[in-house]
């Protein structure tokens, strides 16, 4: 069940993170207004509370392992979102991404 909440988080840190990423760039770079921009600060902000509620209690190996998902969840957003197609070097790259992922996060560790 550790697994699963904390790849459920993940998840919900990525469309944070991310979407909030994108909607500071729209608001931006897309000159689509600040409002934009503002909405994007502040899902940027709830990003950083959602990896507080990770079950391991290490900020850098929780923040590290999330890096895999933000990879391969961006590439996503951006196939969705943009309509980008990922070559088969980015699939190959998210895919690594998210094996370290896995091993930084859930590999079986020893006490002591």
């Amino acid at each position: 069940m550790t697994v699963l909440r904390s790849a459920a988080l993940f998840l919900v840190a990525a469309l944070f993170e991310i979407g909030g990423a994108w909607l500071v760039w729209q608001g931006v770079r897309e000159h689509r207004g600040w409002l934009w921009a503002a909405g994007g600060v502040l899902a940027l902000g709830a990003y950083g509370f959602v990896a507080t509620f990770q079950p391991d209690a290490h900020f850098g190996r929780v923040l590290a392992a999330y890096g895999g998902v933000f990879v391969a969840g961006s590439l996503a957003w951006g196939m969705v979102a943009d309509g980008y197609r990922p070559d088969r070097w980015d699939v190959a790259g998210a895919l690594v991404c998210l094996a370290g992922m896995a091993l930084l996060l859930w590999a079986p560790r020893g006490h002591g």
